[in-house]
């Protein structure tokens, strides 16, 4: 989850320092100078939109391991047995994805797992001590699967996608916003006024906001995808389920109800909407529906 955050967060910060260099630079002048020009506003959108989702994604790996204090293992002089078998595992999975073989790392901190860069063939599989010492083996592959699923799906890519096309909304629709309350409300006819600047920023934090949401559910059913992915490269789903059920606190095989509603993977109402993984008794039951080729 952290990584997905992580990028979110990246992806709006340099979205809004474009978008404030761009208005001192005063192109929002020059869009609004003799009423609002739709086609100039759509391209400085575009601009703005992915420019802000593709350097958050070519950050994205030397970011996540500043921010996690991420170890990068030598896979040509491990340290110890444990360090020979994840590097050893997660190349295996690699080699089965047919993708090229991920920078592997381990990271102090609770179970968890994250994978992430901006290429295919240059990526980094980090995962946490907690979770190495939690899980068998077992279910720690099923994890590095999962990781490596997301990988050979181009999740990171097509999260990439989503965002700077909801990246490209929010800012113009910030800006018909702002015009529009610039000329209506503060009946301003020259120029732009410090009404439309007030509000293109407020409309940039909601609407932000709001598309934060829309990411999210793209981001929980690739979630489904990468468990699905962690089966088919496991050969079976068993082994990610049983490291589900261990993620989640439970025994293999029991779901109880008060358990769909604790913990931040099964919040119900608002806080389910911005959550970027969806319910563990939910992605178990969906791969136990699943059909493992």
């Amino acid at each position: 989850m952290k990584r997905i955050v992580l990028f979110v967060v990246t992806n709006l910060a340099v979205m809004l320092v474009l978008s404030a260099t761009l208005r001192i630079l005063g192109v929002d002048r020059i869009i609004t100078a003799n009423g609002l020009n739709f086609n100039a506003l759509l391209i400085f959108s575009v601009v703005v939109g992915f420019t802000g989702a593709i350097i958050s994604l070519l950050m994205s790996k030397p970011m996540a391991k500043w921010s996690t204090g991420a170890q990068v293992l030598d896979p040509n002089s491990p340290r110890n047995q444990r360090e020979a078998w994840l590097v050893d595992t997660v190349h295996q999975l690699a080699d089965r994805a047919g993708i090229g073989r991920p920078e592997v790392a381990i990271y102090e901190g609770a179970p968890n797992a994250f994978a992430t860069g901006a290429f295919k063939n240059d990526s980094l599989v980090a995962v946490s001590t907690g979770l190495l010492e939690s899980m068998s083996e077992e279910e720690v592959a099923a994890v590095l699967a999962h990781e490596v699923a997301h990988i050979a799906n181009g999740d990171m890519v097509t999260l990439t996608l989503i965002q700077g096309v909801v990246n490209t909304f929010v800012v113009f629709l910030a800006r018909v916003v702002g015009y529009f309350i610039d000329r209506v409300v503060f009946k301003n006819e020259r120029g732009i006024g410090p009404g439309y600047f007030v509000t293109v920023l407020v409309c940039e934090i909601i609407f932000g906001v709001l598309a934060s949401i829309i990411v999210a559910w793209f981001s929980r059913q690739r979630e489904y995808r990468a468990d699905a992915g962690s089966a088919h490269l496991m050969g079976a789903r068993e082994p990610m389920i049983r490291a589900l059920a261990r993620l989640g606190g439970l025994e293999p095989g029991e779901l109880p109800k008060s358990f769909e509603a604790s913990g931040i993977t099964g919040k119900g109402g608002l806080a389910a909407m911005f959550a970027s993984h969806p319910p563990i008794p939910s992605r178990i039951a969906a791969l136990q529906n699943a059909r493992v080729i």
